[in-house]
């Protein structure tokens, strides 16, 4: 018996949802319930998953003893993005709280602002080994990087066009969210100003969402700005070679 914790940020809540729902590995899905992690469930509940297992708390996990392979998943707020600091004590945080109740961490994260520039250290007191999305050598810049596949991808297209807002599955569900309080507060005007300089919006599609769904979704995202549409295709190669990652050190481990 093994247990994999996952710790998300909520634009990567579909990916997470399509690979752990397409691992055949993986024997129990334990998710934390909140509002949070309300579309994770939806996916999961929609894709008619045997293996889901809702929990109102990492205290009433149980590991359960005929499984081989658990998840345990937490997915936390957008809203910790505001701040470097922000973001590095929410992950400490909610990995000393899982360490105790996992044999490995797989974070939903890049570097995302440095704030994850050496996770190992950064979530040291977990006291299970770290998993991050990679690209290389180096952690991937962000959940763009991880889609696109990679700083060269992500690089490419920043200099087709310098003024580029890389729309991919999750954004496109939550760009609204920077008009929240709690994360961007900002107000139309300002935000019109901040993206004065920008030309288009470029969709990263992936097996998670259809590019007609991306395209209904950030419509109203591309009107505000007056933004073109472009396409490029995204991947969920990086993420599920981490999934791999992990599951084969749990593996030689005979957890």
């Amino acid at each position: 018996m093994a247990i994999l914790g996952i710790l998300t940020c909520e634009i990567l809540e579909l990916e997470f949802a399509y690979l752990l729902n397409s691992d055949k590995d993986i024997a129990r899905i334990s998710v934390l319930e909140n509002d949070r992690s309300a579309r994770m469930l939806a996916a999961l509940e929609s894709a008619k998953t045997r293996k889901l297992n809702r929990i109102a708390g990492l205290e009433s996990f149980a590991p359960d003893p005929q499984c081989g392979l658990e998840v345990l998943v937490h997915v936390l707020e957008l809203g910790l993005h505001n701040r470097k600091k922000l973001l590095q004590q929410g992950l400490v945080d909610a990995a000393r709280a899982m360490g105790p109740r996992v044999d490995a961490l797989l974070l939903g994260y890049g570097l995302c602002g440095n704030a994850l520039e050496q996770p190992d250290e950064l979530l040291s007191d977990a006291g299970v080994p770290i998993f991050i999305p990679m690209d290389e050598d180096h952690p991937v810049d962000d959940c763009v990087g991880l889609v696109i596949g990679g700083r060269r991808s992500y690089y490419e297209e920043q200099c087709k066009v310098a003024g580029t807002f890389f729309m991919i599955p999750g954004w496109t569900c939550h760009w609204q969210r920077m008009f929240d309080k709690e994360f961007g507060n900002l107000s139309v005007d300002m935000a019109r100003r901040l993206f004065k300089n920008y030309e288009r919006s470029l969709l990263i599609p992936t097996p998670i969402m259809s590019e007609e769904t991306m395209k209904q979704n950030s419509n109203g995202f591309n009107t505000l700005f007056g933004l073109r549409e472009e396409i490029r295709p995204g991947t969920l190669d990086i993420l599920t070679e981490t999934l791999n990652s992990a599951k084969t050190l749990l593996n030689s481990d005979d957890c």
